[in-house]
């Protein structure tokens, strides 16, 4: 299915399947597999082993990786994580973000603008995707505390990566990975320069976390808070639409 075009009329041929893991989980799911042997098969500890088979399970469904429908409409901004939506609040984007970094490439401009919050549990896939497709023109790593990735300070405390991604008609739009109470590592898998398709995986953060997304002047969520969000997947914004929305919870 990997590439194949799908459409909304039944073109194309899709199959389930288990999701494949990514290779930055297979080392640590080996190495879980291989203490639970050590402790069922060497020492004879069931009573260890066997919760630690069951852990080397969990290892290996966190760092699943499934393929996702990513859809091509122009003004599409889809999330780039699975999800909660814990947070949506007018906010000026990071100052990582907007200043001159001395590159030659403008940077966000300054003024509130909608960020749209999605926490991921250790129970979501964590592979994270770009929100629209473009060149990657900053990639800015900041170290910082643990703090519970729910609680809103986290976007200016936590260790986080900014990324800002611009479209060929020069529209800017960046999101920070952070970092939560039990993640530990944020992975990149591009780098400046790189150019990305919409829904295009680029990083991973290990073990819960949170993604906030900065939606460009004059865009609105199309989520609602509380809303469950599937990464490359769901619409988060249309660009360029502003209009209240409502949902009840139930």
């Amino acid at each position: 299915m990997a590439g194949e075009l799908l459409d909304n009329r039944g073109r194309g041929d899709v199959a389930w399947s288990f999701p494949p893991i990514h290779p930055e989980g297979r080392k640590f799911g080996l190495i879980a597999v291989g203490i639970s042997l050590i402790f069922l098969l060497l020492l004879d500890w069931e009573i260890v082993g066997w919760p630690l088979l069951m852990l080397s399970a969990g290892v290996f469904a966190f760092f699943r990786d499934p393929e996702r429908v990513v859809p091509h409409s122009e003004g599409a901004i889809v999330a780039p994580a699975d999800g909660l939506v814990s947070l949506i609040a007018q906010v000026e984007p990071p100052e990582e973000l907007k200043i001159d970094d001395g590159s030659g490439i403008e940077g966000l401009a300054a003024g509130p603008v909608t960020r749209v919050s999605i926490f991921m549990s250790v129970f979501d896939v964590h592979i994270n995707r770009a929100p629209i497709g473009g060149v990657i023109r900053r990639l800015v790593y900041i170290p910082g505390k643990f703090l519970n990735a729910d609680l809103d300070k986290a976007s200016e405390e936590n260790e986080r990566q900014h990324i800002l991604i611009e479209r060929a008609d020069g529209v800017r739009l960046g999101f920070t990975q952070i970092a939560g109470l039990v993640a530990r590592r944020i992975v990149p898998f591009v780098k400046e320069g790189d150019t990305v398709g919409s829904g295009q995986r680029v990083g991973l953060i290990r073990f819960g976390s949170r993604v906030d997304v900065y939606l460009p002047a004059g865009t609105d969520s199309s989520v609602l808070l509380g809303q469950r969000v599937i990464a490359g997947e769901t619409v988060l914004a249309e660009m360029g639409v502003a209009k209240h929305i409502e949902g009840i919870a139930q």
